[in-house]
Parts: structure tokens; C-alpha cells; sequence
């Protein structure tokens, strides 16, 4: 995949959160819309480092940096039940 189809695809989807978090009326949906995206890219870096003492990872691709990205810490949850059943 190109690196501009990446670049679309991440400004898109700040761009749907922000919508979403001005239709909810926050403050800042901007800085919201950040925030949730940094807590699921945080959400798997963190189940990532701690590899060492859970013996799970997750291959971190673009699949799984857009699932958690888009999906926060339940898209984390989804891609570690997918790893244990398949």
C-alpha cells in the first residue's frame, strides 16, 4: 500500500472522530478525537511491551494499527480474542 493511501485513511479517520465528537457536543472534538486514537495506539504498544511477562503479543502491522487506532481499547480486546482463537 502506497504511503498516501495510509495518510488518507489516518486523516480520515481523525477527521470521522472529530464529526463525531462535535455531534456529541464535547469542547474540543479535536483534542478529543486525539486522544482517542493515542489511547488505542497506546493500548497496543502497552500490550506489546508487556510481552515479556504475558507471553502474548500482537504482530503490529497496518491491520493492527488501524483496528486500534479506529476501534481504542475494545479494537485491542478484539485482535487479542481473534489471536487466542485462531
Amino acid at each position: 500500500m502506497p504511503w498516501w493511501e495510509i495518510v488518507l485513511i489516518a486523516a480520515g479517520t481523525l477527521l470521522c472522530f472529530t464529526v463525531i465528537h462535535f455531534i456529541a457536543k464535547n469542547k474540543h472534538p479535536f483534542t478529543r478525537a486525539l486522544v482517542s486514537v493515542a489511547v488505542g495506539l497506546g493500548t497496543l504498544l502497552a500490550v506489546n511491551l508487556s510481552t515479556g511477562l504475558t507471553g502474548v503479543s500482537i504482530p503490529v502491522s497496518l491491520l493492527s494499527v488501524l483496528i486500534s487506532a479506529i476501534g481504542g481499547v475494545p479494537g485491542v480486546t478484539l485482535i487479542l480474542a481473534l489471536n487466542l482463537f485462531f
